[in-house]
């Protein structure tokens, strides 16, 4: 059921590389509800990707964009506000990459090259797309940026590796400059800790098919889905929420405020 909470409003969203991502939900639930979208991802993840597909779907172009270059970013908001006209009204940042997960490095021993290159991508990225956005005032009055995290920032999950500093990262520039994009024009910006779903990100974690099953046992509402964070994400998108800023906020069934369960006890005392 659409109630075109997005009705006249344009975005972009990053990050969509098939249709098990968020990304893509999150742009298919955007389109329901009347907004005109930009789509963007890094090269290699386009060539990798379906992005066409979607993009036929939700009627929008594709710019490519490596957001660890400053020229790339200022050309995806550049062709952007061209092809709509004018400024934009949200953006979704679902980007993030690990060259030490990939190559097999333990946390402890990671390679402080990849690791720069991985806080770069997968949190810097924010930074360098909210100042551009900004230096050219691209983003309209009491717009909204959310960027996708996840509760390794607060705590420990051994494997999630250097991606947990990244998302900590990540949170620190939301609120940073969430003040000042706040302050400037009332642009919002927010953090969305998802519960684990499984992406094709999300499923390249070691031991995440038994992590799944234990984060659905211990939350009380179950493991929050990609389509129902693509819910959240439009929620946030919309005006409903202009007050809302600087904020990570978990949508993952109560996982995060959770110590134990009856259903995890059980488990553990067969």
């Amino acid at each position: 059921m659409s109630y075109n909470l997005l009705k006249g409003k344009k975005g972009i969203i990053s990050g969509a590389l098939d249709e098990r991502s968020i990304a893509w939900r999150t742009a298919l639930k955007c389109h329901e509800e009347g907004a005109e979208l930009v789509l963007t991802n890094a090269p290699v993840a386009m060539r990798m990707g379906e992005i066409n597909k979607l993009a036929e779907a939700v009627n929008a172009p594709v710019i490519g964009c490596d957001v660890s270059s400053n020229e790339d970013v200022t050309s995806l908001f550049t062709k952007t506000m061209e092809h709509f006209g004018g400024g934009i009204d949200f953006v979704l940042h679902s980007i993030g990459m690990s060259i030490n997960v990939r190559k097999g490095k333990h946390y402890t021993d990671i390679d402080y090259g990849f690791n720069a290159k991985s806080l770069d991508i997968s949190a810097m990225s924010l930074h360098r797309m909210l100042a551009t956005a900004m230096k050219m005032d691209a983003i309209n009055e009491w717009g909204s940026v959310v960027a996708l995290s996840y509760i390794a920032a607060q705590r420990v999950f051994p494997d999630y590796n250097e991606m947990a500093d990244a998302k900590a990262l990540l949170e620190s520039v939301t609120r940073s400059f969430g003040y000042h994009y706040g302050v400037k024009k009332h642009v919002r910006v927010n953090t969305i800790s998802q519960s684990p779903v499984r992406t094709t990100a999300g499923s390249g974690v070691k031991g995440f098919d038994g992590f799944m099953e234990y984060a659905e046992k211990m939350s009380p509402l179950g493991n929050a889905s990609s389509d129902e964070c693509a819910n959240y994400i439009v929620m946030m998108f919309s005006d409903m929420t202009r007050k809302v800023t600087m904020q990570n906020l978990f949508h993952d069934g109560g996982f995060s405020f959770t110590g134990v369960t009856e259903a995890v006890i059980e488990q553990m005392e067969k």
